[in-house]
């Protein structure tokens, strides 16, 4: 069975941690689950083992090499998991792409890469390849999964995963040892996986990223916030994410806890709420939705629920703030918290799916005060991480009884955070990528004598907390000569339900403005209630009166801002940010650069006096396809707060 424990130390790979965790587990534990037409199927550590093997054994008798790179797409699954493991167990170099990735994306990142091996999970992903393929010379062979709509297609370089694994089989009744032996022959110094960054300034850049990066980071995370074997985890997230790289394989091999994958994308939220994860990990976007579906409940229940609400989270923000103070919470406050908990707290909780969180993280970007003390006064766990994919994930965590909502926690173990006399924060630590592939330039600027220049604006406060300012090239300068972080004005307009998205200009400029994206369900709602006709979401955004429903939210934003920092015009905007207009990265960032290229307009017209604007863009759709979109953008005045 192999010893309890596997010590984590500079000579492991992820492929034998994977191998001992199987055969100690075998077929006593579950490994992961997925959810399949209602029912949750489960995988015991040995069907993972049996999976991998033979997909990897296949993946070689079709000639895959050590060092050769294997691209990826699809949604959270157990074969996506299968194959990345089974790529790295033949010492391959997994490549992850995000699901919705255009056609242009997948090309550049499947070329840049030299990927010889492309595993789809649907037919969409085999078209995608089959696109690409005369433009990328180096991709040899296509893997699919789901059988669906694939009867017709009848290419030689076409495989289905099952296909791939009798040929594993094959190999194995010749070969016996070969599997184990392959593993064996792997170095921590190797790399492991290939991870292309966001690319909100240019072109993404693909991270290498060693066995030792991934396992050391795991490592010290688990070391602040244990988990267990007996914890369930929700695969949600893309893989091509770091951050679910982080949690699903780097940490959840160590630990050993249960990986559960949601139905569909769109089923995840209900999906979480049946497991009752134990830890949990997103971007601000997803706390952010959930709490924009907790504040539109809200305002939908009726009188006596909603007074429930505002009891108990009044309560709750209370004993919330003693607890960032760190002071004592008297006991008629913890009697009170236990009423908030009965009343309403339990009840939510369990309806947001995190009635069983320990740990609940976030990172990726900026988290808002009003989204943090939100989770918070619920009673939830929720800290800030601070990383990126160069340094596999994470470098920076809040800690249990010592979190502000301002900063984003303290260096892990074995890492080193200093700031420089610019401001720019470096990190240093084994979980330090190796450098960019194909471009040495770009490793020459962000790695310096092993230390990590991160391109963020930061300080560290009297607590030994970093503070993390923005990215230092959207560090704005207001008109009296201050910084201002923009996505903190961003964050807070966030926090109403009627707001999806916002965009803060102000550089160098002699006032601040912003473009406003309304939520088009809820403002919808809102409109159908206060009898407002709308065919489209064009339409309802520049009426008169949604224009007024934003302005009011913008003045509650403006409110403890200085004069300066405070949003003096917007503009409700047509459509809400994609990224497949390259307005969001993949990670939903704002690709600011980018954004006031294609709206320059707008934003000279925010700083005329005018009233209106004319616009004619092209907008992209999933598919490829686009459309032309000509109209006027209203210009509107806020006051400046109370």
């Amino acid at each position: 069975m192999g010893v309890e424990n596997l010590e984590i130390t500079e000579d492991l790979t992820i492929p034998q941690l994977f191998l001992h965790q199987c055969k100690r587990y075998g077929r006593r534990k579950v490994a992961m689950r997925e959810k399949e037409f209602g029912i949750w199927l489960p995988y015991t550590w040995q069907d993972y083992l049996d999976n991998v093997k033979y997909l990897c054994l296949g993946m070689v008798s079709l000639g895959l090499k050590k060092g050769d790179k294997v691209a990826m797409i699809g949604d959270n699954r157990p074969e996506g998991v299968w194959a990345e493991m089974a790529a790295m167990c033949a010492g391959a170099i997994p490549v992850w792409l995000f699901q919705d990735c255009m056609m242009e994306e997948v090309k550049y990142i499947i070329d840049h890469s030299d990927s010889k091996f492309f595993v789809g999970e649907t037919q969409e992903e085999v078209d995608k390849a089959l696109a690409i393929m005369p433009d990328c010379p180096k991709l040899e062979h296509v893997i699919w999964d789901d059988p669906k709509g694939m009867r017709r297609y009848q290419q030689e370089f076409l495989h289905s995963i099952i296909k791939v694994q009798e040929l594993g089989r094959e190999l194995d009744k010749k070969e016996p040892d070969f599997f184990e032996k392959i593993i064996n022959e792997g170095k921590g110094d190797d790399i492991c996986l290939l991870f292309y960054t966001s690319g909100t300034t240019a072109l993404p850049k693909g991270a290498l990223l060693t066995h030792w990066n991934m396992l050391s980071m795991g490592r010290n995370l688990m070391a602040v916030d244990p988990c267990y074997d007996t914890d369930d985890f929700v695969s949600y997230l893309p893989f091509a994410w770091i951050g679910e790289q982080m949690m699903s394989i780097s940490c959840g091999l160590q630990i050993g806890y249960t990986l559960n994958f949601p139905e569909e994308p769109e089923t995840a939220q209900h999906n979480i709420r049946e497991v009752g994860p134990h830890v949990m990990f997103a971007a601000p976007r997803l706390y952010e939705g959930l709490t924009r579906q907790v504040q539109v409940k809200y305002l939908d229940s009726t009188w006596i629920k909603r007074k429930a609400y505002e009891v108990a989270t009044k309560i709750g923000y209370y004993v919330a703030e003693l607890k960032f103070k760190k002071k004592p919470v008297p006991w008629h406050w913890k009697a009170l918290k236990y009423f908030a908990h009965i009343i309403m707290q339990k009840k939510l909780k369990d309806h947001l799916g995190m009635s069983r969180l320990r740990h609940c993280y976030t990172g990726g970007a900026a988290m808002g005060p009003d989204h943090f003390r939100f989770f918070h006064a619920l009673g939830v766990n929720l800290k800030q991480i601070y990383g990126q994919t160069e340094i596999a994930g994470i470098s920076v965590v809040h800690r249990d009884g010592d979190i502000k909502f301002d900063t984003v926690g303290t260096p892990l173990p074995e890492t080193e955070v200093k700031i420089t006399e610019d401001g720019e924060i470096l990190s240093k630590s084994p979980s330090v990528f190796i450098g960019y592939y194909k471009n040495d330039e770009a490793t020459a600027k962000t790695l310096k004598d092993r230390w990590l220049f991160s391109g963020d604006t930061g300080f560290i406060d009297e607590d030994g907390h970093l503070v993390v300012f923005d990215r230092s090239k959207d560090v704005m300068i207001l008109n009296d000569e201050r910084p201002f972080a923009p996505q903190y004005l961003e964050s807070r307009l966030k926090f109403s339900p009627y707001v999806q998205d916002a965009w803060v200009i102000g550089d160098k400029r002699p006032y601040v403005t912003a473009v406003m994206c309304i939520d088009y369900s809820v403002v919808g709602k809102w409109a159908d209630e206060n009898r407002i006709n709308y065919t489209s979401y064009p339409e309802l955004s520049q009426s008169p009166k949604i224009y007024d429903l934003i302005q009011a939210q913008i003045e509650q934003a403006n409110n403890d801002l200085p004069e300066p920092a405070r949003i003096r015009k917007f503009v409700n905007l047509f459509k809400a940010f994609d990224a497949d207009d390259d307005e969001l990265t993949r990670t939903s960032k704002l690709r600011r650069g980018f954004m006031g290229d294609r709206y320059k307009d707008i934003v000279e017209a925010l700083y005329k006096d005018e009233d209106n604007v004319p616009l004619d863009m092209t907008i992209t759709y999933e598919d490829g396809r686009t459309q032309r979109i000509k109209t006027d953008i209203r210009i509107q005045e806020a006051g400046s707060g109370k």
